[in-house]
């Protein structure tokens, strides 16, 4: 590494689907309205997106949408690890070659910038397959660190030290940790409790954020298209939010207690009372800014064809999928809504939350 640069901010997390891209998001947004010149790079990525001929990392490719930076995709993406890579790496190391890709990538990115946000790619060890975990990663780049954990007190200190282990042993710094996603009814018990715990580990507390329902809920589009299924009616609609899913297999003096504002309805096509009451529901409460967010008609049962023209003109976005009510519910369970350049509204929040509760200056500092 020869070119140097005034803040180079490494993020790793404790595991996978903490937050390092949200945290780069706002982080990136706050460096811009300092006037900080910013770029960003994922050395290492998992989940790819194909852009023209190239194979782009998601958060990358998300990144580049949302700050205009597209035309830089592929240094923001320099190594991708796709299907059968690692067991091809495995036989055949090309450390030096990687190495190469991402000191050349990284270089041609920083050039008349005052900032880079390196994002690595789950905790501090991934990548150590391919020789270039986050900590090496982090050694090559020259960058400073900060843990990213989700909310708690003793198991988050207990994993960001076992992480803050391996950077030190690569003699890289970290700088601080930012800790995501704390139930606001714990916020202040859970934040009083990190500053103390983190201070006598000798680690700085960068920020505390607050869960926001928000960040993880997905829209009726999204979770269509992850999972293939079928859209029958309301297409005007498909950006309404999911806050929360309900089986609808209990009578309807029963559901009607479990509907709210945002609610996605499992239902089996031939469950015409409960359909109904959904319906009914959404149109009588509309005008008290209640809606709901949508219907899943599953087991490959459809209503008559009067249901569905009522669906249609109650504009409720209405799926359907050939599998078992609680088949549909097992997979919406562990849905992982990852933030997509759509999500305006999230992305908006991602840069209040991160102003607010994340120190910036402090980040700046340190990082110099």
């Amino acid at each position: 590494m020869k070119k140097k640069i005034l803040h180079n901010v490494f993020l790793s997390s404790i595991s996978q689907n903490v937050g390092k891209t949200t945290i780069a998001l706002g982080l990136y947004q706050a460096f811009n309205e300092r006037k900080i010149r910013t770029a960003f790079i994922k050395p290492v990525g998992q989940q790819v997106v194909n852009v023209g001929n190239s194979n782009i990392d998601k958060d990358s490719y998300l990144i580049g949408e949302v700050f205009h930076c597209a035309k830089n995709f592929k240094e923001m993406s320099p190594v991708t690890v796709g299907r059968g890579f690692t067991e091809k790496y495995i036989f055949h190391p090309q450390k030096n070659m990687l190495k190469n890709n991402i000191e050349k990538a990284f270089n041609a990115l920083i050039k008349a910038k005052d900032a880079i946000i390196v994002e690595g790619t789950g905790h501090c060890g991934v990548g150590s397959v391919i020789d270039f975990s986050n900590a090496d990663v982090a050694k090559l780049l020259h960058s400073k660190v900060i843990i990213i954990s989700e909310g708690g007190i003793g198991k988050s200190i207990d994993e960001i030290m076992l992480n803050k282990g391996l950077f030190d042993l690569n003699g890289v710094e970290v700088m601080g940790v930012i800790i995501n996603k704390v139930l606001s009814e714990k916020y202040e018990k859970v934040k009083r409790a990190l500053e103390r715990g983190l201070k006598n580990k000798g680690l700085n507390l960068l920020g505390v954020i607050p869960d926001r329902p928000l960040l993880s809920s997905p829209t009726i589009m999204q979770i269509k298209d992850k999972y293939k299924f079928e859209l029958l009616c309301g297409e005007t609609e498909v950006s309404r939010r999911v806050k929360h899913v309900i089986v609808a297999a209990m009578e309807p003096h029963n559901m009607v207690h479990h509907l709210e504002d945002g609610t996605l309805v499992l239902v089996s096509g031939d469950r015409i009372d409960n359909i109904l009451l959904a319906v009914s529901s959404h149109l009588v409460g509309s005008q008290k800014d209640f809606q709901i967010a949508g219907i899943i008609l599953t087991g490959g049962l459809m209503p008559n064809e009067k249901i569905v023209d009522l669906l249609s003109k109650s504009k409720i976005p209405v799926l359907i999928d050939k599998e078992d009510t609680y088949s549909v519910a097992a997979k919406l369970e562990n849905l992982i809504c990852k933030i997509e350049k759509t999500d305006k509204d999230k992305i908006a929040e991602i840069g209040r939350l991160v102003k607010k509760y994340v120190d910036i200056d402090q980040i700046l500092e340190l990082s110099k």
